[in-house]
């Protein structure tokens, strides 16, 4: 017995020697990286650089996992002096030889391959290096998107600058934006030499506008002029292809034989207003795409004075229209002006709802039902419909009410109820089909040769399959019709066929009268 319990204890102690190496092994893996090291300086003073931060491996063995982390630093615009970052890492080549000679050299954008390469090309010729196989940190991949090159490999950045990031920027620069912040312009322009005019204005783009896109097909020529929010005006003529800067405003310009592309990816710093100059020949056709901020958007405002000094009242919030350009509140107009402008509903609370002072200084306790009520839709009976069948309108009025803690009910405005949403003004009604004809089968003509009569009973039947009045009479098919047996009459010619009046025929007028006399359905 002492012996089967003394292994029972070294089971239970090897078990837990086990159990202790397998946790110490466990922990040793968690630890086998030293903690992260501070974060680098950033590889750039502006524009969006790299910082990297680096951790040592503590083991013999090698650690999983990497040793260097990256993030994004300083995510702030260059001033436009400042230059192109690629095109700065072209241009410290300048003092070096290539074949021989000093080149001056320009930067080489987008390069599908390796775009994180730093290729450059000899200006004046068609020379392409590759003068480092790495740009530096924080280089853009492409020239229309955020992504950056770290360590010579194209990193996914999005609009939250933050690296691995698919946040994207909508079109009217808004970072995840939905897209409701601006409206999309779209037309084209065709010139008119035979006005006699050397110039016209194609489009006026305002201030803040983003991916204008505007292409010219003709012998004509395209020229922008711009204009400040203080006055002030330039002037830009696009005579040949390449980049140009104005109002802090970069243009794309391609010239070709037979037509021009102007693109600007915006935000435009000014207003553009973009013109062509005219030329010998046939006329130009332009067509123009851009994306225009709506500047006058709602703005919600501060809570109004509370209803009530005291004893439980309630305040509401408003909205104005503002104008994002000159920072001032404008008429409503400006705001309803665009479809994608939906103005927001105020928002209601309590307040005062401390009990209120009698004369007497103390507190006077305020019964529940002077209580004051909140502002409240208040409706007209609803008139008459507009149609006995077939689906009409009735309509009703609609009014935002105030009661007083007297009870004294007084319209006030409309933007105090929209709180809650408007009861509807407009219902369908008398829905159901409108009673209409059925006619049966015809009868046998009443004559067994020659020509006769042959009737039919015809019925008006409404929307619940019962025989009613309320048909249009104007429509109803006849009873009765001519009729002819195609069997000859062998009879002597004083004897003629005698009309049948058989049971049905009376049926059929019998009806017809009931329906002429019988009143409409209510």
């Amino acid at each position: 017995m002492e012996r089967h319990v003394v292994s029972c204890k070294l089971l239970v102690t090897a078990l837990l020697i086990l159990s202790s190496r397998t946790a110490r092994s466990e922990e040793d893996r968690d630890t086998l990286w030293d903690a992260w090291g501070s974060w680098s300086e950033c590889s750039r003073t502006c524009g969006g650089g790299a910082s990297y931060s680096l951790r040592r491996c503590l083991s013999s063995k090698t650690c999983e996992g990497q040793n260097i982390k990256y993030r994004t630093c300083i995510n702030v615009d260059c001033p436009p002096e400042s230059g192109d970052f690629r095109a700065q890492q072209c241009s410290a080549h300048a003092d070096v030889r290539y074949q021989g000679q000093y080149h001056e050299w320009l930067p080489v954008y987008n390069d599908p391959d390796n775009p994180c390469a730093l290729k450059c090309k000899a200006k004046g010729s068609g020379l392409v290096m590759e003068l480092a196989p790495k740009v530096l940190d924080g280089t853009r991949c492409y020239t229309e998107s955020l992504d950056m090159c770290i360590s010579g490999v194209c990193q996914i950045v999005g609009c939250d600058h933050e690296l691995g990031s698919a946040v994207k920027e909508d079109n009217c620069g808004v970072c995840n934006g939905d897209g409701s912040s601006c409206r999309l312009v779209r037309g084209h322009y065709k010139t008119q030499h035979a006005s006699g005019k050397t110039e016209d204005t194609v489009v006026a783009v305002p201030f803040k506008s983003r991916h204008v896109r505007l292409v010219l097909k003709g012998p004509d020529h395209l020229y922008v002029e711009s204009k400040t929010l203080q006055g002030v005006k330039g002037e830009l003529v696009l005579d040949k292809s390449g980049q140009f800067l104005l109002e802090n405003t970069t243009l794309d310009f391609q010239k070709l034989s037979d037509k021009e592309i102007l693109r600007i990816t915006g935000p435009l710093g000014a207003d553009f207003t973009l013109k062509v100059q005219f030329s010998s020949g046939a006329d130009s056709v332009v067509q123009y795409i851009y994306y225009q901020p709506i500047i006058h958007r709602w703005r919600e405002t501060d809570f109004f004075p509370c209803s009530v000094p005291c004893g439980g009242g309630y305040q509401l919030t408003s909205a104005e229209c503002f104008d994002l350009r000159s920072g001032r509140v404008v008429v409503d107009q400006y705001c309803h002006y665009y479809p994608e402008n939906i103005k927001p509903k105020p928002k209601l609370q309590e307040c005062n709802m401390e009990l209120c002072l009698a004369s007497d200084g103390y507190k006077q306790i305020m019964p529940y039902d002077l209580y004051h009520p909140l502002p409240r839709w208040e409706s007209s009976p609803w008139t008459a419909c507009s149609t006995s069948c077939g689906g009409g309108i009735q309509s009703r009025s609609v009014s935002c009410v105030e009661e007083d803690m007297q009870g004294t009910i007084t319209t006030t405005e409309e933007w105090k109820c929209l709180y809650s949403s408007k009861t509807a003004i407009l219902q369908p009604c008398n829905t159901y089909d409108c009673p209409t004809w059925l006619a049966q089968e015809w009868s046998p003509c009443t004559v067994t040769c020659g020509q006769g009569l042959r009737y039919r009973v015809v019925l008006c039947i409404d929307h619940r399959g019962l025989h009613a009045g309320g048909c249009n009479p104007t429509t109803k098919p006849h009873i009765k019709e001519e009729c002819l047996v195609t069997v000859p009459c062998y009879k002597s010619i004083d004897t003629l066929p005698v009309e049948a009046k058989p049971v049905w025929q009376k049926q059929a007028i019998e009806l017809d009268e009931e329906v002429s006399v019988g009143e409409e359905p209510t």
